[in-house]
């Protein structure tokens, strides 16, 4: 499982025109699932987005993670983050989870993220999206599990 995190002043992530799911201040996470992965992998993975320090204390060091800046999470899957890009001209996408899978696991990632997270939105799994930033900094990293 792969995830894009971005601190974010805003995002917000909007099908056929209209948002379905919007944060001031906080992560926006691009969430990418391999057909290996499994529940105990997309836990392990909130658990890296939700206390990985990426926001500034008050010297200005990255020290605090998204629950104590108190920050929104914003989760949009995203399956192209899985892709084999490390020859020829076009991705490959034989290690991406099925779209079963990946809508469960997606899911699941929600549920608990809802679930530890008082502030929490999301994109809708499959659908055509267009997402929108203001990203902080840039900061913007690559989580694997």
């Amino acid at each position: 499982m792969k995830g894009l995190i971005q601190r974010v002043t805003q995002a917000s992530v909007a099908v056929n025109g209209e948002i379905i799911g919007q944060i001031d201040h906080g992560i926006l996470l691009l969430l990418g699932v391999e057909k290996t992965d499994s529940q105990q992998t997309a836990d392990k993975l909130l658990q890296r987005v939700l206390n990985y320090r990426i926001f500034p204390d008050a010297e200005g060091k990255m020290n605090l993670n998204l629950q104590q800046a108190e920050g929104g999470l914003l989760v949009v899957s995203q399956f192209t983050l899985v892709a084999d890009t490390q020859k020829g001209l076009r991705p490959g996408f034989s290690v991406a989870a099925s779209p079963a899978l990946g809508e469960a696991l997606y899911n699941h990632f929600l549920q608990q993220a809802c679930s530890l997270h008082p502030r929490v939105a999301s994109g809708r799994f499959g659908a055509d999206m267009q997402v929108s930033l203001i990203n902080d900094g840039p900061v913007t990293f690559m989580l694997n599990v």
